[in-house]
């Protein structure tokens, strides 16, 4: 039996006994309900795949694939699996929660029926204030399935060419001909579906006509450009496969040539804003106005020509910035304080506006942590772009990582019907009204492994094993979210749990499983033990295995948790 040893002092030293950790109870009645001689067969194991873990296409070769993948392993037996083959396939990888799976949601319907995985700022490798600008996190970025790349478009010192930096802050360049060439070499390993790229545009005409060619030289047939400028509908992911769209509004001080009613770029810093507000007196009811189609006429046409997505904010306040031009679709900007404040009187509005057109979501400018924010708000309301700083870590990202998992990881979710459909008076839904529960998922937290190898044997206390607990929890609509803890378990690095928890959903298509293990620290905060978010739509039910996470969203390679996960009607409850 393993031992390991805590120096308490010079003196003397703690000896822990590791022990094996035994199969829940759940497991051994599965076990012996589906195997009549104590040797699980082929066809037992299908009958179990089948009847307890709810997977009603399972055939035969599953379950021959499950029993070949077990071969290697000391306790394989001819025969068939006994009660320990069976423990260690539950806990495998051939018995996930939520395995990867192939692109299954309709593809073929208008980009605006979709939420796509977006970032703000792509190119900062840290805080917005001092971190340098690079291609890495571009790079990571698309990598991990992000479709939407924003990058900030400025002339260089000299005015002569075009480099990518947080405009007003400390952060340091990137050459913009470089970002392109990342975004080209890493847009579809990750995924076939089509990449946008946002330009936060501070050029005047030249540059333009500069970026213009630097595009179109560096995505050629890649480059998806619409024949007309006026779009009625955005077209499919599914038509749009392995293609680049820009997407871009031109910048009004420049093409208008002063600074009187010029509109503010979301990422400018506060300091720039100050002082050309201050330098620049300006008509108070022009602030914030934009007309589009009117700025890109003043467009270079090869730049204009490059537009697949046009952005902008009509003349006037909210009530004109989401109306919805039968005609012509388009992108909105907000800041998330801006779409907060508009979800309480425009609801309805926000979401009749995205069932169309597209918006996009942005962190509010103090954010200069890189920290994020509340993506529920956006998704709610059908926001399609909730952008997102990937270059961090925390729950918001977790569980905006752990949404993208959902449709192959492919970048593209599909919305819930309900926030497409209308009524037979053109009614939408209504995001404040109160909604009917749908569903209730139980999830019974069984135990918990492979710290002792994926962590150092001091990393959460240098005299003992870890007090390891769990909190899990449902991350979604407000109703829906909720959060609960396991017991703490002392001095083990196999803990076992077996606790039940209940989840009463109103919106399980927009839900997310939000797991999380801590070790309890006596002295203040807890030690991070890893984390999983999961899409509440795509688990499998049955007893599975839940891989954990780093802060940053890479697997450990074995700490894992073993979970049951069932869904009820409301009046089972």
């Amino acid at each position: 039996m393993l031992k390991q040893n805590f120096k308490v002092c010079l003196c003397w030293k703690r000896i822990f006994k590791a022990r094996a950790v035994e199969p829940p109870l759940d497991v051994k009645n599965a076990f012996y309900r589906y195997s009549r001689s104590g040797m699980m067969t082929v066809d037992e194991l299908l009958r179990f795949l089948i009847e307890h873990q709810g997977e009603m296409n399972a055939t035969k070769e599953d379950a021959q694939a499950i029993f070949d993948s077990l071969k290697h392993l000391n306790i394989f037996h001819r025969r068939g699996l006994h009660l320990e083959a069976f423990f260690r396939y539950l806990l495998g990888d051939h018995n996930l929660a939520h395995p990867p799976q192939k692109v299954h949601h309709d593809m073929n319907a208008s980009l605006a029926h979709y939420f796509l995985f977006t970032g703000h700022n792509s190119y900062l490798t840290g805080n917005q204030v001092s971190s340098a600008s690079s291609v890495v996190p571009i790079k990571n970025a698309l990598l991990r399935g992000v479709r939407v790349i924003e990058l900030d478009l400025w002339p260089n010192s000299k005015g002569n060419d075009v480099e990518v930096r947080h405009g007003g802050t400390l952060t340091s360049p990137v050459d913009l001909q470089k970002c392109l060439q990342a975004i080209k070499e890493n847009a579809f390993h990750a995924s076939e579906y089509p990449v946008v790229i946002t330009f936060e545009d501070h050029l005047n005409q030249n540059l333009q006509k500069k970026v213009a060619k630097m595009v179109t030289e560096t995505f050629g047939e890649m480059l998806y450009c619409t024949e007309t400028e006026i779009l009625e509908q955005f077209p499919s992911p599914e038509l749009l496969k392995r293609r680049v769209l820009i997407s871009t509004k031109p910048p009004k001080e420049y093409l208008e040539g002063n600074t009187a009613g010029e509109e503010v770029s979301e990422n400018e810093s506060r300091t720039v804003r100050n002082e050309r507000q201050a330098s620049s007196p300006r008509n108070p009811s022009d602030i914030g106005e934009h007309v589009p189609d009117e700025d890109e006429e003043k467009a270079v046409p090869q730049y204009r020509q490059l537009i697949a997505i046009h952005a902008g904010k009509l003349k006037g306040g909210l009530e004109n910035w989401l109306s919805d031009d039968p005609k012509k679709v388009r992108r909105l900007s907000l800041s998330e304080q801006e779409l907060e404040n508009a979800t309480r009187t425009h609801g309805t509005k926000i979401v009749g506006f995205t069932q169309r057109n597209l918006l996009r979501v942005f962190p509010k400018g103090t954010r200069l942590d890189s920290s994020n924010y509340n993506p529920f708000v956006g998704w709610m309301h059908g926001a399609q772009m909730v952008a997102f700083n990937m270059q961090g870590h925390g729950k918001h990202l977790w569980i905006m990582q752990g949404m993208f998992k959902a449709n192959g990881g492919c970048g593209y979710v599909k919305k819930p019907d309900f926030l497409l459909q209308r009524g037979p008076n053109d009614e939408v839904f209504n995001p404040n009204a109160p909604l009917d529960v749908k569903t209730v998922m139980t999830v019974k937290v069984f135990l918990g492994e492979g710290w002792h190898q994926d962590f150092p044997h001091t990393a959460f206390d240098r005299y003992s094993p870890p007090d390891f607990y769990t909190r899990i929890g449902i991350a979604g609509a407000r109703a829906d979210r909720d959060i609960r803890e396991t017991a703490k378990i002392e001095d083990e690095w196999l803990p076992v749990w077996n606790e039940e928890f209940e989840f009463i959903l109103r919106v399980p298509e927009l839900a997310v499983l939000r797991i999380e293990v801590l070790e309890y620290d006596t002295t203040g905060k807890p030690d991070f033990g890893g984390q999983a978010c999961l899409p509440v739509s795509e688990l499998r039910t049955g007893i599975r295995t839940v891989p954990l996470h780093d802060k940053k969203g890479n697997r450990y390679k074995h700490a894992r948790l073993l979970l049951s996960i069932k869904f009820g009607l409301p009046y089972d409850i």
